[in-house]
Order: structure tokens, then C-alpha cells, then sequence
């Protein structure tokens, strides 16, 4: 991901201004070309909202004047494209919103599919979707069948609960089950671009509701035999499906093992580890695990096996990350033997912390084992 220097800087809120003018020779955009000054303190979003807000005042306040210039910069500015249709959306939105008719809200929402191709609108979609859900996701529903595949990933994108750098919408962590019927007419989408983000809109929902989740997989699953036609083939609704889940396959999900074909091993294997090469690890080195399954049962049985690390935190507590290690069929009596360096190196998604951790397995959900050690500053340190 670029840094925000490298989103929106100084020439972008230029460029914006002047695809403006463009489009509206008879005004000037002072305030945006004011704020292109200043951004360089802010951070990514905090420009994003300085320029929406000097983009409202520079058109001055009327929703259908301020829709009009915005389609004329897409037909007449070549340079209206980009990181600056970010502010340009969200204030389309905001003005829409302030408006505060039924009529504006629905324009607002055609203007975003307009937009969409040339940035995603899915940012100025939460402005809608907080002011009218109702009215946003009805048409969400209608973009399901654009010839856009833009269009369609804004359908599924923007209705995320959970989607990053987002503002949330309370109801839709609410009422979780809302979004279904979007998604329900996207899973066989032909453009992989949109059944990612199918993906990831059904594995959002399973921060709240697990159980819709599995059902959803399972019924979008249990027809793709039954579907002809065009769409996407099978093998592609089993690596959604796949992906959607993915939370809770590390959560270690009974449900959702079960569905993708990982049963509860209880009483069918001989678990040996995990074995660790080394009492005391120091930051920026690497331990290494080991462990042997056994299938003691009488038919064969298949594997998820994962490795969890219990991390020390700055409380004095312990926090859980758990890592994939392999997936694997044992037939009665086979023995699968499994080894994985995992390394302490500084990353800037996590920090570690002196003090006592550990390694344990997980295997199709169940927990198997857990072996302590100690991670350490490097002596002399």
C-alpha cells in the first residue's frame, strides 16, 4: 500500500482543482487549491477530509449543482481520475446527505457507480448507506447485474461491515444478515475481481454471526452442482468459499472444517510435539517446531493442521496468532511427520515482547499439545 505522500499530495489536490475549473470555467476552487498547501502535516484520511470539505465549499452548498460539475469533470477533465475521486465521492455523498431528498440520495447513488470505475466509491457509499440503508442497499442489489464489473464489486465492496479504512454502519453489524442477497447474486460472478470481494464481505460477517456464515458457504456450495450455465465453475465457489472462511478455519470452527471436509480427529490420531529445537529464543532469530501425526482410526482422514503461538504482551498476559503449516490425507496407520522454522524477525504488524511464550498445534479445530519457551532480547542488548 502506498503512503499517503504517495495517494494524495500537493499535485493531486492541484490536479483536482483544476479538473474543477474544467468542468465549471465560471468558479474557482481557491479552497481546494488552499488545502494542497497544508496536507503534507496530515495524515491519509485527515486529506481525504480536508479536501472533500474544501471541494463543499468551493461548489457551494446546492446537491444538484455541485452532481453537475462532478459529471462534467468525468466527460470533459482527463485528469478526473485516481486518488482524488476519494474526496470527490465522499463530498458528492456529504452533499447529497445534507440535501436530505430522497430524490438527491438516489443521484447521489447513480453518480457513485459513475465514479466507481475510476476509484472505488466504496468510501462515499458509507455516507449513503448511514443516511438511507434502505434506499442504499436496494440499489446495491440493482448493481448486482451491472455489465460493470466496477459496479458489481461496489455492490459487495461497499456493504462490507467491516471495510478497512471505512466508517462503520451500525446496522449492518446489527442486522448482519442484510447483505446476504447482494452477495447471493455475486458468488458466481465471472470476475474474480468481484468474488474477492465476495470473499471477504462473507468472512466479515463471520466476526458476528458464524453460524450464517457456514450456512451460506454450505448452500452456495450445495449448488454449485445443480448450476449450468454461464457464471463461474465450481472450482472457483470452493476457493471462495475457502477464503470466505478463513477466520474461522483459524478459529478452529467445527462448522466450518466440517463443510470444507476436515472432521473432528477425536479418537483417530497419535499426536506426538510439538518438539521445539531450543528453550530460549532472542528476538530476530528463529525456532523451530516438529511434530508426527499418526491416523490410528480405520478409514482415512483429512487434515488441517495449523500451529498456534502464544506471544507474551506487555501485561503479562498471553495473546494467540495462529499460523498455517499444512494440509494433508492419512490413510489408516500413515504417519505424517511436520517441521516449520517461525521466525521472531521485527515486523511492523507486531511487537514482541521479553517473557514467556509458547507453540501448540491445532488440527482440524482441536488443540494438541503445547510446548513453552522463552523469547529474549539478543545479549549485550
Amino acid at each position: 500500500m502506498p503512503f499517503a505522500d504517495e495517494m494524495i499530495d500537493r499535485r493531486t489536490a492541484l490536479d483536482l482543482a483544476d479538473a474543477l475549473e474544467t468542468a465549471a470555467p465560471s468558479t474557482t476552487s481557491a479552497r481546494v487549491r488552499e488545502v494542497a498547501e497544508s496536507l503534507s502535516a496530515l495524515s491519509l484520511r485527515e486529506r481525504v477530509d480536508a479536501l472533500r470539505a474544501a471541494m463543499l465549499q468551493d461548489l457551494g452548498e446546492s446537491y444538484p449543482a455541485l452532481a453537475a460539475v462532478v459529471r462534467r469533470a468525468i466527460r470533459d477533465a482527463p485528469t478526473f481520475r485516481g486518488w482524488m475521486i476519494w474526496p470527490a465521492s465522499t463530498a458528492v455523498a456529504e452533499s447529497a446527505a445534507a440535501d436530505g431528498s430522497p430524490a438527491a440520495t438516489s443521484d447521489a447513488l447513480d453518480l457513485l457507480a459513475e465514479l466507481t470505475g475510476l476509484l472505488s466509491s466504496e468510501f462515499a457509499l458509507r455516507i449513503l448507506m448511514r443516511y438511507d440503508l434502505e434506499q442504499a442497499l436496494e440499489r446495491a442489489l440493482v448493481w448486482t447485474g451491472s455489465e460493470d464489473e466496477h459496479v458489481r464489486r461496489l455492490a459487495s465492496e461497499g456493504t462490507r461491515p467491516y471495510l478497512p479504512w471505512a466508517v462503520r454502519v451500525p446496522r449492518l453489524i446489527a442486522e448482519s444478515g442484510r447483505t446476504i442477497p447482494i452477495l447471493d447474486r455475486l458468488h458466481r460472478d465471472p470476475s474474480e475481481y468481484v468474488r474477492r470481494s465476495v470473499a471477504n464481505h462473507l468472512n466479515d460477517l463471520s466476526r458476528d454471526d458464524p453460524a450464517l456464515v457456514v450456512a451460506t458457504a454450505a448452500r452456495w456450495l450445495g449448488a454449485t452442482d445443480e448450476a449450468g450455465g454461464s457464471g463461474a465453475p465450481a472450482a472457483a465457489t470452493q476457493k471462495l468459499v475457502r477464503h470466505a472462511l478463513r477466520t474461522l478455519l483459524k478459529q478452529g470452527d467445527a462448522s466450518a472444517l466440517a463443510l470444507l471436509g476436515y472432521p473432528d480427529p477425536a479418537g483417530t490420531l497419535e499426536v506426538d510435539g510439538p518438539h521445539l529445537d531450543r528453550e530460549r529464543v532472542e528476538m530476530g532469530d528463529s525456532i523451530e517446531l516438529r511434530a508426527s501425526v499418526r491416523n490410528t482410526g480405520a478409514e482415512p482422514v483429512r487434515l488441517m493442521i495449523d500451529y498456534i503461538v502464544h506471544h507474551a504482551t506487555a501485561a503479562g498476559t498471553q495473546s494467540t496468532k495462529t499460523f498455517k503449516l499444512t494440509t494433508a490425507s492419512l490413510d489408516p496407520g500413515q504417519e505424517l511427520t511436520v517441521r516449520k522454522a517461525h521466525s521472531f524477525r521485527p515486523i511492523t504488524t507486531r511487537r514482541y515482547y521479553d517473557g514467556p511464550h509458547a507453540i501448540s498445534l491445532q488440527i482440524n479445530g482441536v488443540a494438541y499439545g503445547r510446548q513453552d519457551f522463552h523469547l529474549g532480547s539478543p545479549s549485550g542488548d
